[in-house]
């Protein structure tokens, strides 16, 4: 909503995350945790909650559309930029209890957005 550039028309993307992890202290086994348990709690996040979902503003005019259609999506307070979803990430994995440090979206192969909090 409200962009001037190309994207302002409806288009989705295929993104790669990267997930950091830090902690002061290892566990018992010498890691921060078990990169197996960050992918399966990412994972899950993202199959169930954002891939192939509308992730559109709360306020853009085509939710009435959306909802007479049966479409699925997800209405959002921020717009759905790369930077949002990476952020939505972030909170979700911190949630769960990970020691998470910054979350990375990548969009292309050199276009990408983190979200960390201080």
């Amino acid at each position: 909503m409200n962009h001037a550039g190309k994207c302002r028309h409806l288009h989705g993307h295929s993104v790669k995350a990267a997930i950091t992890v830090a902690s002061q202290e290892l566990n018992n086994q010498g890691m921060v945790c078990d990169f197996a348990d960050i992918k399966t709690s990412a994972n899950t996040y993202i199959e169930e909650q954002l891939d192939h979902n509308f992730l559109v503003h709360q306020d853009d005019p085509i939710i009435p559309w959306l909802k007479q259609n049966h479409e699925r999506f997800m209405p959002l307070d921020e717009h759905p930029t790369a930077e949002v979803l990476a952020k939505m990430i972030y909170l979700h994995m911190k949630a769960q209890g990970f020691a998470i440090e910054q979350v990375a979206l990548w969009e292309t192969d050199s276009s990408y957005a983190c979200y960390r909090e201080p």
